[in-house]
Order: structure tokens, then C-alpha cells, then sequence
């Protein structure tokens, strides 16, 4: 099933049900620990880790300046921390053939220094080439949604999220997530970026980890997934 990322918000405004769900998560008195945990800060050598506490850092980053605009096979490596699997086929599309070619053609129109809360609306509406690479992804055989939007979000961490089943089941089924986001980081004079930010700085994590993960891990590390009534 296409969970639609991309597009235009509702014309009526209302508070945002993605902000008030996140503040609840962020709100939670054992998130700064969580954070640590996920992303090994202060942990013992030989402690357990979680490997997605790697996707945005392994070989220096996605979105790093050399690599920016085309997938490498440590991307490929990377969203595999996050528990998916390109099919091989498609990965050495993007690697060597015209899918991956068409894919650094858009990227380059999408922008690497942005956060999605400073964003213009345009930049994630649907039509945009940052939705145009989305669906160009998901439309590849056996990837789908989730893994389309995990590769995106490891080239363009600062501006698109990672959004599968376990953010779905937390935050809803909006429209268009990446607006409903958007939308949600930017109210209140941004008063969820800023409290993103904020954990970042309190749990220790290098700046390297976007408003957007900290999001993400904060909400993977609380709800529960396996067996869940929305899973």
C-alpha cells in the first residue's frame, strides 16, 4: 500500500495531531536515556549497541559533500542498520545503471543544509523532486515505502524523516507526512524543533544527528512495534 508523503496541508488550520502525539513522546521522563542508549553515549566497550545508531555516521554520512547526489554502497549498508534490505537488483540499479543515474539528477535539486522545519513548503510538496525521487524509489520492485523513504532520509537527513511502520503506528496517517511534519516542527514559533534540539544536547549526541532522528529514534525506542494493533 503507497503511504503518500508529500502534498498539500489542509486549508483549515487546526492544532497538529503529528505535534501533539511527538510532544508526547519527547514529553516522556526516560527519553534523554533512551537517546544515550540508542546511540551508545557513555556506554561500556562490549555494551550492546543498536546498529541504526550508525545510519547517519557510517563512512562519514550520506550527505557528505563527495557523495551528496549519488547512492553509494555504503548507503546501501546504512538503511540495512535499519533493519531493511534493497533487493539486489535494484541496488545495482542505483549503483551502476539509469535508476541511479535519474535519482542524482534529483537529488541535486534537492537541497543537503536544510532542516524540514525551515523548509519552504514547495520543497516537500508533492510534485518537488525530493517526493519525485520518493516515488521513483517506491516504485522499484519489492522496495516500497518504507525502504524509498530510509534511503532518502540517509542522503537528506537534516530535511526528510525516516517514516515506517512504527512511526505510522505512533504518529498517524496523515495526508502528507513530510507536510503534516513540517508543519508540526514549525508551530508555536517552532517549539518542537527547538525541544528536538534541546534532547539532542542533553542526551550528548553529536551534532550529526538531525532534529529528524532524534524524532524518529525517541518514538522507536517507546512504542512498541511487534504485535502492536497497528503494526
Amino acid at each position: 500500500m503507497n503511504e503518500q508523503l508529500a502534498g498539500a496541508p489542509s486549508s483549515a488550520w487546526a492544532p497538529s495531531v503529528v505535534g501533539q502525539r511527538l510532544h508526547a513522546f519527547l514529553d516522556a521522563e526516560r527519553v534523554a536515556d533512551d537517546l544515550r542508549r540508542y546511540f551508545a553515549i557513555g556506554l561500556p566497550p562490549g555494551a550492546g549497541v543498536f546498529t541504526g545508531g550508525r545510519f547517519e555516521h557510517l563512512a562519514g554520512g550520506g550527505d557528505r559533500r563527495q557523495v551528496a547526489n549519488r547512492f553509494t554502497a555504503e548507503d546501501l549498508i546504512a538503511v540495512q542498520t535499519l533493519s531493511v534490505t534493497v533487493p539486489a537488483s535494484v541496488a545495482l540499479d542505483l549503483l551502476e545503471g539509469p535508476l541511479g543515474a535519474q535519482l542524482s539528477h534529483l537529488l541535486r535539486s534537492i537541497p543537503t543544509d536544510t532542516d524540514l522545519a525551515d523548509a519552504d513548503a514547495s520543497v516537500v510538496a508533492e510534485g518537488s523532486p525530493a517526493y519525485q525521487a520518493w516515488s521513483l524509489l517506491e516504485n522499484q520492485h519489492k522496495v516500497g515505502w518504507v525502504i524509498a523513504g530510509k534511503l532518502l532520509a540517509r542522503k537528506r537527513p537534516l530535511l526528510l524523516p525516516v517514516y515506517d511502520r512504527v512511526v505510522r503506528c505512533a504518529l498517524g496517517r496523515p495526508l502528507s507526512f513530510w507536510t503534516e511534519l513540517r508543519t508540526a516542527l514549525r508551530e508555536n514559533d517552532g517549539a518542537l524543533h527547538h525541544r528536538l534540539h534541546d534532547l539532542r544536547q542533553s542526551a550528548g549526541l553529536p551534532q550529526t544527528v538531525s532534529a529528524l532522528r532524534v524524532a524518529d529514534v525517541a518514538i522507536w525506542m517507546a512504542h512498541p512495534a511487534p504485535g502492536h494493533r497497528c503494526s
